[in-house]
């Protein structure tokens, strides 16, 4: 199996890459936030990615949706230090087969690529069995904000301004207008019924789009 690694932490990348070359599983590229994981592995077209949830630029969760739509058959698999079944929910209805929780035992990331090479759907056992169920479950169900989503531009857009980006460097992270990013900001605090950036920050930390355990 060919894998892609993607964490924005250099030292969990090479100790993950370490427990992967150990049980014979190559690693052909790594990344640092979710755009690199999605240009790495549309390079190199592995058979999975091990996605860290919590990146910045980009989560991990919205490239496991973008990679999912632009490589089909690619397997995703999360990791995050969050066992919040929400989450789990989330990282299945973007499109990944597996959830391993970072305190894990190494075993339990290569077990997880193992069912993923096998189709399987795997989620790390502390997370419990119900959790597994609701989240595969979930797939067929729209979220509770389904009624007015953001789009994948404005999650984007909001991730930013969570992580304290300013107009300017949101629109050359993403190669829009400044007045773009600003037109997307109002757009999205109008969906959402929130006034300030510490409300969107706030919202964007708790739908997994920037990360609290950074």
């Amino acid at each position: 199996m060919r894998v892609v690694l993607a964490d924005d932490h250099r030292m969990v990348r090479d100790g993950l890459r370490a427990v992967l070359e150990k049980v014979g599983i190559e690693v052909v590229g790594d990344a640092a936030n979710g755009y690199e994981a999605v240009t790495a592995a549309k390079r190199v077209r592995p058979d999975a990615v091990v996605m860290d949830i919590g990146m910045p630029e980009l989560n991990g969760i919205d490239a496991t949706r973008r990679l999912v739509a632009e490589l089909p058959g690619i397997k995703v698999i999360a990791l995050s230090m969050n066992s919040d079944r929400r989450y789990v929910v989330a990282v299945f209805e973007a499109g990944a087969v597996a959830y391993v929780v970072k305190n894990a035992a190494s075993e339990e990331l290569v077990n997880a690529l193992e069912a993923a090479g096998r189709g399987e759907t795997y989620v790390s056992p502390s997370i419990g069995g119900s959790g597994l169920r609701a989240a595969v479950g979930s797939r067929a169900r729209p979220g509770p904000l389904a009624q007015r989503p953001l789009s994948a531009r404005e999650r984007e857009v909001l991730q930013l301004i969570a992580e304290g980006k300013s107009s300017k460097e949101a629109g050359g992270i993403l190669g829009i207008a400044v007045t773009t990013v600003e037109t997307h900001r109002r757009q999205i605090m109008e969906k959402l019924g929130l006034r300030t950036v510490a409300e969107l920050t706030k919202y964007a930390v708790r739908e997994g789009l920037t990360s609290g355990e950074r």
